[in-house]
């Protein structure tokens, strides 16, 4: 890159999930400064996960996202430079269908089999999720993306000279987050004008995971739980994984989410109570360590479904992220970011 485009006020990008960090490759791959900030201790927003010791060794749990899925041909064709390069594999097209209720299974066996439900492929990481967000920001043979993580953002400006982050200027600010958070920086016209607001809901949710020794359970790759007001899904991590370690990963319905926000290390023993009359009809054995995993804003309630994107073009402000799009998932977030930081390149900095 030239001295004089080092000179140039850089495009803030605010969230380095992977909506984020899509815009910030498209930018940095022609030659736009770029600045990429988040709050949290390494890129991957929620296809986070956190390292664990297993009977495997150690390796890296999903927490967020569960997988994802590929239709669209731009996102196709990520996914597939993924697979040839180890950092993706398909895991299933199945899953287990069970019907939960408190005291699952302990009338009448267990609830897993019988039931499925088909799909598309869904796609794991042998490295975890975040491991694809990672090579979106620093792939092999490209410039990667300046990343400044446990940075917190107070505030984004709008004036006549463009727009400000904590002050300092700006060629355009991208803020890849949910809404609620985005709301809570924008100037409020602006926030008009993208129709966004603090007051949108999303659906929390915590993500319990536990291992033991070996497997106990009987094989299934993932299971929607229905009809609970404890779980809505349950994973098996080693599956999703490929390395087979001994590790379950359980999603909470949202009431009891919400109501364990605060202390959601409560949430940890009803929920692995509940895996072995769950999976087996029988007690849960007793796990070698379990914890906990918050998600204040797991999933939106309500989506932007006609744009990829916001963009107000008068301040330069832009938001990015899953909201944005028919559905809320992992490709929606990608696609929305790449196609953001396309439109800027065509339009606010063009030339």
């Amino acid at each position: 890159m030239s001295s004089a485009a080092d000179q140039r006020a850089p495009v803030v990008v605010v969230g380095a999930g992977i909506a984020g960090a899509a815009c910030a490759r498209v930018l940095v791959d022609a030659g736009v400064p770029v600045r990429l900030v988040d709050r949290g201790r390494r890129p991957g927003g929620r296809m986070s996960g956190r390292r664990v010791e297993t009977s495997v060794g150690v390796r890296v749990a999903d927490l967020g996202a569960s997988y994802f899925t590929a239709s669209g041909d731009g996102f196709s064709a990520q996914v597939a430079d993924w697979e040839a390069r180890g950092l993706a594999h398909r895991w299933t097209d199945t899953f287990a269908v069970v019907r939960g209720g408190r005291g699952a299974g302990e009338a009448g066996g267990p609830r897993l089999g019988g039931a499925t439900s088909s799909g598309p492929w869904r796609w794991g990481a042998p490295g975890g999720l975040r491991s694809l967000v990672d090579d979106l920001l620093s792939p092999p043979g490209r410039a990667p993306v300046p990343v400044r993580t446990s940075t917190d953002v107070e505030s984004v400006e709008a004036g006549p000279g463009g727009p400000r982050v904590d002050g300092q200027p700006a060629a355009a600010v991208v803020l890849a987050m949910p809404d609620p958070q985005a709301a809570d920086l924008l100037p409020r016209m602006v926030a008009t004008r993208l129709d966004v607001s603090a007051r949108w809901n999303y659906r929390p949710c915590i993500a319990v995971y536990a291992a033991w020794p070996q497997r106990w359970w009987p094989h299934f790759d993932g299971a929607f739980v229905n009809d609970d007001d404890l779980l809505v899904f349950l994973a098996d991590d080693g599956a999703r994984r490929g390395d087979g370690a001994p590790v379950l990963v359980a999603h909470t319905a949202p009431d009891f989410s919400a109501e364990h926000l605060d202390d959601p290390v409560a949430a940890v023993a009803p929920v692995v109570a509940a895996l072995g009359p769950l999976l087996t009809g029988r007690p849960t054995p007793a796990p070698s360590w379990n914890r906990a995993h918050r998600w204040s804003l797991a999933q939106p309630l309500k989506q932007h479904a006609e744009e990829p994107f916001g963009l107000d073009e008068a301040t330069g402000i832009a938001l990015c992220g899953d909201a944005w799009g028919p559905t809320s998932k992992v490709e929606t977030a990608w696609a929305s970011g790449t196609a953001l930081g396309a439109e800027l390149l065509r339009g606010r900095l063009a030339g």
